[in-house]
């Protein structure tokens, strides 16, 4: 069956383009006997008709390759306050992981002791130690 006509009509009574009219095949006898707008629009209401939903071009590939070329990144781009853009919970986890790193580096070494390198672990995870020179400040006086 033919419904090129209907498809036409019903993409008119819903403003969309043809190519985006999705017909119920439950429903095709119907469908077939609509002639008029006003049945396209009812059998729009109980579902017989429906709209595909828009496609969009994906404009990921294209951002990925702005951000490789450090487009977008100027002052006058800059949207949301410095900790919105970088959040201190980020800032704190990536400093911890680095002071947790060197010690189990200086522990495999055997440059600090087990309790000495206990006591630094739960001085890093307690907040006292405020970067890697300071960490290895107190790693220096634990070895005394």
């Amino acid at each position: 069956m033919n419904l090129k006509s209907k498809r036409r009509l019903a993409a008119s009574v819903l403003g969309v383009g043809a190519d985006r009219i999705i017909f119920n095949d439950e429903y095709s006898d119907l469908i077939q006997d609509a002639i008029t707008r006003s049945t396209i629009r009812g059998l729009v209401g109980f579902g017989a008709i429906t709209v595909a939903p828009e496609k969009g071009v994906s404009r990921g590939r294209f951002r990925t390759k702005s951000r490789r070329l450090k487009r977008g990144r100027s002052a006058g781009s800059t949207e949301g306050t410095a900790r919105a853009r970088n959040p201190r919970k980020d800032m704190w986890i990536s400093k911890v992981r680095a002071l947790r790193w060197r010690l189990k580096v200086a522990k495999d070494r055997k440059e600090i002791s087990q309790g000495a390198y206990r006591k630094l672990y739960k001085q890093v995870k307690g907040g006292q130690v405020r970067g890697v020179k300071h960490l290895l400040d107190l790693m220096k006086e634990a070895k005394k």
